[in-house]
């Protein structure tokens, strides 16, 4: 048997994790998605249970989906809000977190995983009540999406997100740009703080029979999607749009997604009179996003924030020729003329650059779509980081063990001077 000694506990080196229970809280999960945090969940607490967890996720019931369900050996419960029909957001995702402690306390589990501040309260409140460990994966931050605090609401997100990271005993976070912000935005320890990349399944792709850009097969196609707000950065692709009305260059680009900017950039693309270069086609299921990124020619992401980026990822595992923002987690992800290229974030001369260069260089373009799929396969299968999200969850474990350990040890000698041990106290 190997063995270490942290600090003065013998812990078995080959100490593993069989039948330990993982509860895992998300305020969205499949089918019930509403941006790329529950397409993660889900890929987690699946490969999880692959490797021999028992994994339970509590999430928020969306119309008629059953309460409990078994997907992938993955127990999903889904709970209603106790104030469900309240309007206010806030109260909303209050009335879910005292939902979800209601659940978890029908359950039993070793450790804890909560994702963002929405389930924030219910992780901390769980932790405190069954005296167990709490894993806090971060994706993304109020004040990363708005670059600063401006309004109460804003403040309101901010002080819950420095409430949860203080109270976890382990951080999550998808890169290195995200780490540098939790430490000088939040003043987190650098030591509290575990890089692990997101992951994606690589799947055969179901090709839809028809062309989906039909209505533009006489022009190159540069394709997007995302959620439609402000930090994606789609305006830039409406003035880059303008420039190519203006050289009168054969590109189109077509943008799918759903969000609270949708509407106003459809008038801002009618106002500019930009309806033959531009057209943003709303929401598209998982099946037509492969289909549309495998038929356009290019596909680029210009977000001015993006932690991560995983839909930059799916576009390069499809081998896809992929332009992203020079920003935060995406700069990590490309390597400019290697496996993909970088823009200016905000710069729509940039992008337009970056866009003519790989369609002046079709063999080029081809061999930067090859060594895209080539790092992604690598880098960022779920079982690399299913293992590596295993390894922070047992030395977590671990460390539990020890500091419960120091206690019971602590306890022992307070009883020991007080010469209570004699009556039989061991």
């Amino acid at each position: 048997m190997s063995e270490k000694v942290f600090n003065q506990v013998v812990i078995d080196e080959n100490w593993q994790t069989p039948g330990l229970t993982i509860l895992i809280l998300s305020w969205e999960y499949p089918p019930n998605v509403v941006g790329g945090l529950s397409r993660h969940v889900s890929g987690l607490a699946i490969h999880l249970a692959r490797i021999g967890f028992n994994v339970h996720v509590i999430t928020a019931g969306n119309g008629d989906l059953p309460q409990y369900e078994k997907i992938y050996n993955v127990n999903v419960h889904r709970v209603k809000p106790l104030n469900e029909q309240d309007s206010h957001f806030f109260s909303w995702i209050g009335g879910l977190n005292l939902a979800m402690v209601q659940k978890a306390t029908e359950l039993k589990f070793d450790l804890i995983h909560v994702h963002d501040w929405l389930v924030g309260v219910a992780g901390i409140v769980l932790k405190e009540t069954f005296v167990c460990p709490l894993l806090t994966t971060i994706h993304a931050t109020e004040h990363g999406r708005n670059n600063g605090i401006h309004n109460e609401i804003q403040r309101f997100i901010h002080q819950k997100e420095q409430q949860l990271m203080g109270e976890s005993d382990q951080i999550i976070v998808c890169s290195k740009y995200m780490k540098s912000e939790l430490i000088s935005v939040f003043k987190v320890r650098e030591e509290k703080i575990v890089i692990i990349p997101n992951g994606i399944e690589e799947k055969k792709a179901i090709i839809k029979s028809e062309k989906v850009f039909s209505d533009w097969e006489d022009k190159k196609i540069i394709f997007s999607i995302g959620r439609i707000v402000e930090e994606k950065g789609f305006k830039t692709i409406i003035n880059t749009a303008s420039l190519v009305k203006e050289k009168g260059l054969n590109i189109f680009f077509v943008i799918a997604g759903k969000g609270p900017m949708l509407e106003r950039y459809r008038n801002e693309v009618n106002r500019r009179k930009l309806s033959d270069h531009l057209a943003f086609i709303g929401y598209i299921s998982d099946e037509e996003k492969n289909s549309y990124i495998l038929q356009s020619d290019i596909t680029v992401f210009p977000s001015l924030y993006e932690p991560f980026g995983i839909v930059a990822l799916e576009s390069m595992i499809l081998g896809k020729p992929t332009i992203v923002s020079n920003v935060g987690g995406l700069k990590s992800i490309i390597g400019h003329m290697d496996s993909g290229l970088l823009m200016a974030p905000g710069d729509a001369k940039s992008l337009l650059e970056q866009i003519i260069f790989l369609l002046d260089n079709p063999e080029k373009a081809k061999d930067i779509g090859f060594q895209g799929k080539k790092v992604v396969r690598a880098l960022y299968g779920w079982k690399r980081v299913a293992s590596e999200t295993k390894r922070t969850i047992e030395d977590m474990l671990i460390n539990n063990r020890i500091n419960n350990q120091e206690i019971i040890e602590q306890i022992k000698g307070e009883y020991l001077k007080g010469g209570v041990m004699n009556d039989g106290i061991n």
